[in-house]
């Protein structure tokens, strides 16, 4: 497209919106061919449409979407809420490439109660409403088999798949199977159950797969008063069970007072790329669907139009006609005859709770399945929260991290543990014996080893890190600030992970006067920072210790002239100490090293003795 034509496209655009009404409605955006590419709701047609044209407008995806338009129709109506209905229509119907996509990405199963003579109820992820009554879809399986579970205890509905007929009954053509010999079944088949009892019970069973547990319990309570009034005590006693059975269930399943009936619940929960939209119903204080909705956007959607449209597509699919929704403050929607609620306290706010919690569940199982077909995105996920927390100029890619180890000063020793993509490079570690320093001074130790780790790095050109991590608090970052930026020169941004009075880690600092990083000890994020600065801890102890122990053991060992480290310890390992050695006589050691080195090492500890005959 030549300049001339896009400058002709955009003044024809602009024309129409000059005179678009300023009315709710929906608009339409087309592209070359005449192919809708967006849909879209307005409170105001002209304000909202005008919106894209701006020449502040620096949404990217946005620029891209005005770069395809070709032509823009709307379609006035009578309020916001009848464009939200038409926006949510046309979309199912256009499928159109700019709009937010709706991702299905699981089929969860329904509870199916069949159209049969006698009706059967069971679980399944298929659909066809011509052979039944569906429930569902159930997110929580767990809820799902306890609806399942309780129907049969109480109602004992049929599972064979014969199909049974009212002709083939009075035939005689069946036989009771095994479930009706251990009473899991009242034998329909064969009369000893009546058609109209059976009847009754799948009606009741439907009312509780409806969430109607307790106006079920406040039938059967009447039905046992009534038997029980006719003296027929069997009957009420029966009744008794049933309701008991109820009861446990309902009070197992309620979430909140049974006094909230038939209300939506909706919350959102979203990063750059997806939403994931929670609906909850809840009738008489139990809930009786619960799902979760991914969204893929397209050009950044605020949370409140995603929140509108996700929740006109539920309550449709789900066939809700609740009149009270419960959504998050701030997010406001219209509806005829719906009560809009922003609960801040209460059984009420708890299910908003509730259905946030599901959001962020999902979001997160989605997230750790994705990272499990590829692993380098969790890595890549990690170091950008860490370059956002910090502000980094840099993704932190090489991260370097340092400890001290020592006993008042003694066999002083430093380690430089190296992640990259958040993962231990190990070949990169690097242990550092002390040379300059005396005593226990950690401070001029960590100038020492850092010293001597950048400048050798600068000199051989080895890629340098992209940040620095120092094992302490405020002093260790000021001590190596002091080398790396003051002294060296060099750009590379040091934070601190600091210790509370249980030497525990419980805050990340950074900058220069160093702060508080407000990062979540239970991230994931931070959950990393402390393996670093665990693993550099765990690498500086394990060298001073083996540097340590080896001192101690070999130390009058290493003065022998004549005497490797293999006659060492093989002398260790027969005669356990060095004590044991001094104390051993010539026979002894010659026995185990051999003459010639058994007459120096015994010589070495009694040099009073001289001569000695071979």
């Amino acid at each position: 497209m030549t300049k001339e034509e896009n400058e002709a496209r955009l003044a024809k655009l602009k024309n129409i919106v000059l005179n678009l009404p300023e009315k709710p409605g929906s608009y339409q955006y087309y592209d070359q061919e005449g192919t809708i590419i967006y849909v879209g709701k307005a409170k105001n047609l002209k304000a909202r449409v005008s919106s894209y044209f701006h020449k502040e407008v620096d949404r990217y995806k946005t620029k891209v979407l005005v770069s395809k338009i070709w032509n823009i129709t709307y379609t006035v109506v009578n309020s916001e809420e009848d464009a939200l209905l038409l926006e949510n229509s046309l979309i199912k119907q256009y499928n159109p490439r700019y709009n937010v996509l709706l991702k299905d990405g699981k089929t969860y199963p329904s509870i199916c109660m069949t159209k049969e003579y006698l009706p059967r109820v069971f679980k399944t992820r298929t659909i066809n409403k011509k052979w039944g009554q569906y429930f569902g879809p159930y997110s929580h399986i767990g809820s799902m088999y306890a609806l399942l579970e309780i129907i049969k205890k109480i109602y004992k509905p049929r599972t064979c798949r014969f199909p049974i007929t009212k002709e083939g009954i009075a035939e005689g053509k069946y036989k009771p199977c095994l479930e009706y010999h251990i009473r899991n079944c009242g034998a329909p088949c064969i009369g000893k159950q009546s058609y109209e009892e059976y009847q009754e019970n799948m009606n009741q069973a439907r009312e509780i797969l409806k969430g109607h547990t307790r106006e079920v319990q406040k039938m059967l309570f009447e039905q046992m008063q009534k038997a029980a009034e006719e003296l027929r005590f069997e009957d009420a006693q029966a009744l008794k069970i049933r309701i008991e059975a109820l009861e446990n269930f309902a009070s197992k399943s309620e979430v909140v007072s049974h006094t909230i009936s038939d209300v939506d619940v909706f919350s959102i929960t979203s990063d750059e790329k997806n939403a994931y939209i929670n609906y909850i119903h809840v009738e008489n204080g139990q809930i009786n669907q619960s799902f979760t909705f991914e969204y893929k956007k397209k050009l950044n959607e605020s949370d409140e139009d995603l929140l509108q449209l996700g929740i006109i597509e539920m309550r449709e699919r789900f066939k809700s006609t609740a009149k009270e929704i419960i959504l998050p403050e701030g997010i406001e929607i219209e509806l005829e005859g719906v009560t809009v609620t922003h609960p801040v306290r209460g059984d009420k706010n708890h299910l908003l709770e509730l259905s946030l919690m599901n959001g962020k569940q999902y979001k997160f199982d989605r997230l750790k399945q994705a990272e499990k077909l590829n692993p380098e995105q969790r890595s890549t996920r990690l170091m950008k929260e860490l370059q956002t927390a910090l502000k980094l100029h840099h993704l932190p890619y090489q991260i370097e991290c340092f400890d001290n180890s020592n006993i008042s000063g003694t066999d002083a020793v430093a380690g430089c543990v190296v992640f990259k993509g958040m993962k231990p490079s190990k070949k990169d570690y690097r242990k550092y014996n002390i040379k300059t320093v005396v005593g226990p001074d950690d401070y001029a130790s960590m100038q020492e080893v850092v010293r001597r780790r950048y400048s050798r790095m600068i000199e051989e050109g080895t890629p340098l890190p992209d940040l620095i991590i120092t094992d302490g608090g405020v002093g260790q970052m000021h001590v190596v600030r002091e080398v790396v930026i003051d002294e060296l020169q060099l750009d590379i941004p040091i934070a601190g992970l600091a210790k509370d009075d249980r030497h525990r880690t419980n805050e990340l600092l950074f900058g220069w006067p160093a702060q508080t990083i407000g990062i979540d000890i239970k991230s994931e994020l931070f959950k990393v920072l402390t393996q670093i600065q665990d693993e550099v801890h765990r690498y500086a102890i394990t060298f001073h210790r083996d540097k340590r122990s080896k001192h101690a053991l070999h130390s009058e060992l290493d003065e022998i002239k004549g005497i490797g480290p293999k006659t060492k310890a093989l002398l260790i390992k027969k005669l356990k100490s060095v004590k044991q050695i001094k104390l051993a006589d010539l026979q002894t050691l010659t026995e185990h090293i051999g003459e010639n080195k058994g007459k120096i090492v015994f010589e070495y500890f009694h040099p009073e003795i001289k001569g000695i005959d071979k």
